[in-house]
Parts: structure tokens; sequence; C-alpha cells
């Protein structure tokens, strides 16, 4: 049996097994340098931009590791007016647009109610903007992201008007933020100044339509995509921005912890993150997830989970 000199127990530098020629090394556990910027020019009220939730939601899980987030107002309705407002959806009154995303909800299967449109329209997209940008300012971009979350669920899911200022407050003070304080902070001349930077940064980027998601990388150079696009046209961008680089992706998250730390996850999320078909996934929450530390409901013929 030949022995292998490189292993031993040696007394004076007290290691058991394979022996270095170099007793101190340098190793650097960090990740690799994020070297790609990613723009995401969006609005709270843009329905697209509900539909894009699970696949932004697996793109960021997946692939974030390549790139620095960057969520960008983009300013989608100032106020309405006597004109066409997106004349080529039909829209030029509020109650034009329920209609329109209630189709967006259904091709989706992210629901939207939409009838708050007809009853008690949103006047602007603009002040749900602004505390975006306050929250960004004063707790980071993560927590700025879970309210924009949470305002599109308010919107969307379950008819809430997130242009006024009770609805906003409510739905910060849950996310344990003072909500008072800060609506009332992004009324101020502050909150105007930092909306209409994003605005501004919006502009450069060429961002036009919502969402838009603009990639560029340490060379300046950039792919700029734009609507609600399956996973796969935003990883080939990826890998364009990569010089070719395919992309690797990191294993998915198990479904407790994701919904663990988003809170509440539709249907059509779970199905995207994890590749289940609609009729696959009862089996798999139960699989998934223990009785205990889940609630199912449904909304609009459409499931979601809420972490107990």
């Amino acid at each position: 049996m030949t022995s292998n000199k490189n292993m031993s127990c040696d007394l004076e530098t007290g290691v058991c097994g394979i022996t270095e020629e170099n007793e101190m090394e340098m190793i650097d556990f960090n990740q690799p340098k994020k070297a790609i910027d990613l723009y995401y020019v969006t609005d709270p009220i843009c329905s697209h931009c509900w539909a894009l939730e699970p696949t932004l939601l697996r793109l960021k899980e997946q692939y974030g590791h390549y790139f620095n987030f960057h969520a960008v107002m983009g300013g989608l309705l100032e106020k309405w007016h006597d004109g066409p407002i997106d004349p080529a959806n039909g829209i030029y009154k509020p109650a034009d647009v329920a209609g329109h995303w209630r189709e967006v909800g259904e091709h989706s299967r992210m629901p939207i109610d939409g009838s708050l449109m007809i009853d008690n329209p949103i006047q602007s997209s603009f002040p749900p903007s602004r505390v975006y940008k306050v929250i960004q300012k004063n707790h980071g971009d993560e927590k700025a992201f879970e309210y924009l979350r949470r305002a599109r669920e308010a919107l969307f899911a379950f008819n809430e008007n997130i242009g006024e200022k009770s609805i906003l407050v409510d739905i910060l003070n849950k996310l344990g933020l003072d909500g008072e304080a800060i609506v009332k902070e992004s009324e101020k001349q502050i909150g105007h100044q930092l909306l209409n930077k994003d605005f501004a940064l919006a502009a450069k980027l060429g961002a036009r339509g919502f969402p838009t998601i603009v990639m560029i990388n340490e060379e300046n150079k950039g792919v700029k995509m734009v609507g609600s696009r399956p996973l796969e046209y935003y990883v080939t961008g990826l890998s364009q921005i990569l010089n070719g680089e395919e992309p690797k992706a990191k294993e998915q998250p198990s479904l407790s912890n994701l919904l663990g730390k988003e809170k509440l996850l539709f249907a059509k999320e779970i199905e995207v993150m994890y590749d289940v078909e609609e009729s696959d996934l009862p089996a798999f929450i139960e699989e998934q997830l223990a009785n205990e530390t889940y609630e199912e409901k449904e909304l609009l013929g459409e499931k979601y989970f809420i972490r107990k």
C-alpha cells in the first residue's frame, strides 16, 4: 500500500491532514464584483409592471449576483386631463383603465380588480412614487422595494387607492415605518426633488414605456428591454452585456424561505419561480410547505399564499 507523504498530524503546525508548503495563505471568499447596473424603470400604478412581478422575482433571486439593482420611478400619471392619456389602449379617462387592467390581470394571472378606477380613481401616481423615494433615502433600496410591492398588492389585488394619504400611511405603518412622517416628508420639496432626479435618469436611459429594464456594464455598454417579457429574454440580455458569457443561475430558494421573505405570493409567482405547471401547484405546495406555516386564499379566481 502506498502512503501519501503529505498526509500527517504535525505537532508543530497543529495540522491533521494534507500539509501545505505555505503556512499562511490569503483567500478571498467575497462574491465576484457586481460589474453590471440593472435599472428597472417603473411606476407604482403600472399594470404591466405588476404582471412582470413573477419573472422579476426569479431574475433577482437567481441572477442578482451579477448586477446592482436600481428601481427608477418613471412618472406614469401626473394628473388626468381632457386629452388622451394612453390612446393606444383606449384610455382617455379613469374609468377606461378598469377594463385594461382586468385584461392585463387575466392574461398574466397576477390578479387585478381595477373597479376603483370607476368608483374612486387614482388621480396621480406621483404621491406613491415620492413616498418610494423618501423611503429609499431614509431606509435604503431594499425597504423601498418592499414598500413598492405592498403598494402594488394594495392597488391591483385589493383595490385600494394608493394615491390617498391614509392608504399610504397604513401600508407604511404595517412595514414598521412611521407612515405619517414619511408621507409628510414626501409632500415637501425634497420629495419632489428626489422624484425629478428619477425622471431625469429615466429619460437618460431612454425609457419611454413601463416596464423598461436597462443593463449597463463596466464598459458603459448597455442593453434596453421594454415590456413584460419571459425570464429567458432577460437572461439573454444579461448574456449580451456579459460579452457573450452565459450567466450561471443560483439555485432557487426553498418555497418556505421565499414565502417567509416575501410574506405573500400569488400562484403564478410560485409557478414561474419553480417551473411548476398550474395543475401541479397543489401537490407542490403540499410537498414544500407545512400546513401550519401558511394560509391559502383566493382572489379573482387566482390562489395566493400568506405566511402565518
